[in-house]
């Protein structure tokens, strides 16, 4: 189950990881991560299993899964094979929502004992890095959905600021006298319905329109484009039919009227027909969508 389960509250304690196994919240009772590479991850246990994690409360830095011994030292590299740590890259790739369970362990922000669930984080970017054992580990950043409350603290830990943050202003610029690399791939947020993941099975994350399939660490990345717009007032249903498989430059396109479709499916920009849209034999294009998208954007 990805996202809420019904009837949890944020804030629920468990005692053991059996009962929050019993509740649904997070289902292993022992691995970190519960999901897969093709649905995603429903939950993480953040409890201090890996020297690398870092816990700020509604962003949390989290060592994915694999190379530890007994002792819990790094001995061998991770990778994105694992089937934990891909279930997070198709969270971050898809935009889906995963379940945090903080486990006691070295931070303000975990419970005194057992276990507790503290509600929705997406996952905003990954990379990999040297951890501090010298292997090759793979790092998540989790955010905190909006609203989410957060555990009560004594005190909060200073939030590692990025060089994008700094050069925003949004926060104080202090510097680091022995930056680290890490390489990370970051893009915006898309949340992936079930109808909208269909399409993007169909076409293997190929654009509809330019063809480009873009290839990222672990996986590739689409996005689901609505053809007539959901929600008033233009109520268009949320349907295979009424969505594509598009690039995140064509989507932006798309919705912006930038491209439109002819009957017969060409693809119009700036009034001159400039390609054919790939179709799929499942996937049949709802030709009245495609209407009410160009009437809307007709000059």
């Amino acid at each position: 189950m990805i996202g809420e389960v019904p009837h949890v509250p944020v804030g629920q304690e468990y005692a053991t990881r059996r009962l929050a196994h019993e509740a649904g919240v997070h289902r292993p009772l022992q691995a970190g991560i519960c999901g897969t590479k093709k649905k995603g991850a429903e939950s993480i246990v953040v409890s201090g299993g890996y020297k690398d994690d870092e816990d700020y409360g509604s962003v949390i830095i989290y060592t994915g899964h694999g190379g530890q011994d007994g002792a819990k030292n790094q001995v061998s590299d991770q990778t994105l094979d694992d089937s934990g740590n891909a279930a997070l890259v198709t969270s971050y790739l898809e935009g889906l929502p995963v379940r945090v369970i903080r486990g006691k362990h070295d931070s303000p922000y975990a419970p005194a004992s057992g276990y507790r669930y503290d509600g929705l984080y997406r996952v905003t970017n990954y990379g990999s890095k040297l951890g501090i054992d010298g292997f090759l580990i793979w790092q998540f950043r989790l955010e905190a959905y909006d609203g989410t409350p957060m555990p009560q603290v004594a005190h909060q830990q200073e939030l590692r600021v990025t060089p994008a943050e700094a050069d925003s202003g949004a926060a104080p610029v202090r510097g680091n006298e022995a930056p680290e690399r890490v390489t990370s791939t970051v893009q915006r947020i898309v949340r992936s319905s079930a109808v909208k993941r269909q399409v993007k099975d169909w076409h293997d994350n190929r654009c509809q329109v330019c063809d480009i399939r873009i290839e990222v660490p672990g996986g590739s990345y689409s996005e689901g484009a609505h053809i007539q717009a959901l929600g008033s007032p233009h109520n268009g249903p949320d349907t295979t039919g009424n969505v594509l498989c598009l690039c995140a430059n064509c989507h932006v396109m798309l919705d912006a009227g930038a491209i439109v479709l002819g009957d017969d499916l060409s693809v119009v920009r700036g009034g001159e027909v400039v390609g054919t849209l790939r179709t799929h034999p499942r996937h049949v294009i709802d030709r009245d969508c495609v209407r009410q998208h160009r009437e809307r954007w007709r000059r």
